[in-house]
């Protein structure tokens, strides 16, 4: 089934000059294994291709069931230089969850949020 990644994992992002740097941690080992399948540095890249110029780098840190990417080329400059809305990076946590991907049945998934709930 196609799922958004914030059915399965949450994420945070900053900023290093004039990449982005963002983490994507899995809410379970099972769910790792898919992150490190599904969301390639080529997705991520396809995925920003309005905000990223530049190349993504993936990170894998198994040890806390994280994938980190650096979207270079992404912030303008960086947040002394940029005119950009959000020149620090710290949006593109909520932007990656956005991403969906292939789960298998099976995998435990986080509720889904409903506003009027």
């Amino acid at each position: 089934m196609k799922l958004p990644l914030q059915r399965i994992a949450h994420a945070r992002s900053g900023d290093k000059g004039d990449a982005s740097n963002v983490g994507l941690i899995a809410d379970s080992a099972e769910i790792y294994e898919v992150l490190r399948r599904e969301v390639t540095a080529e997705r991520v890249k396809a995925h920003f291709a309005e905000v990223c110029r530049g190349r993504v780098e993936r990170f894998e840190i198994p040890n806390l069931l994280a994938l980190n990417f650096m979207l270079h080329d992404s912030l303008g400059g960086g947040g002394t230089e940029s005119l950009k809305t959000d020149a620090q990076g710290k949006t593109h946590a909520q932007g990656i969850l956005v991403l969906e991907i292939e789960v298998p049945d099976g995998i435990v998934l986080r509720p889904e949020s409903h506003p009027h709930a």
